[in-house]
């Protein structure tokens, strides 16, 4: 390829990428904009990180703001998922401050830290069902185990849950995850992540592995609870596509610090070759 043609098709994806962002930004309408006035969800600041002589996160600072959707992009082992680890109170920063709801997750007591945990979701990246249990005590396990709601609660909540990610709670309910579609595994993960109504909802990798038809209906699913329930969302993702649909600001990892924080369109529009040579 010539440099001339090179450019060309550079010039061509760029003008692509911008008209899916548009696009994009359109489907967020008003209802994706962060509230305005109130204090992060979630900041980390100059956080470092390193197993041994492997540094996984090298002083990064970012914020999560309420009411809005932040993705995570990087290449394998930038430390995105660590990212997720850290916010949960799994694993603890060699130095910087993690900080949910205003409090430093790394230097309060355990008892608080699952405090924070119960306004909390996590859509794992494989759904992580139970294999022995139902749909139905698959989504309603954290209700069973830490509320005393009655069984009659529990279940208006799991049916609304199972509602909420568009699968009808008469035709699910009793089945086992390996009765279930990949897709359908997935929704089911993101109902048992919402039943308990968090103010945080983290998602790891949640299109890996599925068809552009499904992917479509997880992302519409985020957009949906951002919208339905006024949850604040964190996505790590390597989907640059369901990253700009889903995003307000997405943030770009690169060998453990952040090289890009800002709009779909603001990444498309910047002239750094790290972020050009990444969407290519």
């Amino acid at each position: 390829m010539t440099p001339d043609s090179l450019d060309l098709w550079d010039s061509q994806m760029r003008r692509e990428i911008r008209a899916e962002v548009r696009k994009a930004l359109a489907n967020l309408g008003q209802e994706a904009a962060p509230p305005e006035g109130e204090g992060p969800v979630v900041e980390l600041e100059d956080v470092c990180l390193s197993y041994g002589e492997h540094t996984v996160l090298d002083g990064v600072s970012l914020a999560l703001q309420r009411g809005e959707t932040l993705s995570v992009l990087g290449g394998s082992g930038a430390g995105k998922s660590t990212i997720l680890r850290l916010i949960l109170g799994l694993s603890l920063p060699d130095s910087g401050e993690v900080r949910v709801e205003g409090k430093d997750i790394s230097h309060v007591p355990l008892t608080q830290v699952l405090a924070l945990r119960r306004n909390m979701g996590m859509v794992f990246q494989e759904a992580a069902l139970f294999d022995s249990l139902t749909v139905y005590d698959n989504v309603g396990f954290y209700l069973h185990e830490h509320t005393h709601l009655s069984e009659g609660e529990i279940e208006f909540r799991v049916r609304e849950s199972l509602g909420l990610v568009d699968l009808e709670p008469e035709q699910v309910m009793g089945l086992l995850p390996a009765e279930l579609s990949g897709g359908m595994k997935k929704r089911v993960g993101i109902a048992r992540a919402v039943v308990h109504r968090p103010r945080l909802l983290l998602y790891d990798e949640p299109t890996s592995g599925l068809d552009p038809i499904t992917t479509r209906t997880i992302n519409d699913l985020i957009l949906k609870l951002q919208g339905e329930i006024e949850v604040s969302s964190i996505v790590v993702t390597h989907d640059i596509r369901s990253a700009f649909r889903t995003s307000n600001r997405v943030a770009l990892l690169f060998e453990g610090s952040l090289v890009f924080v800002g709009s779909p369109e603001e990444m498309v529009a910047t002239e750094d070759e790290y972020v050009r040579e990444f969407l290519r």
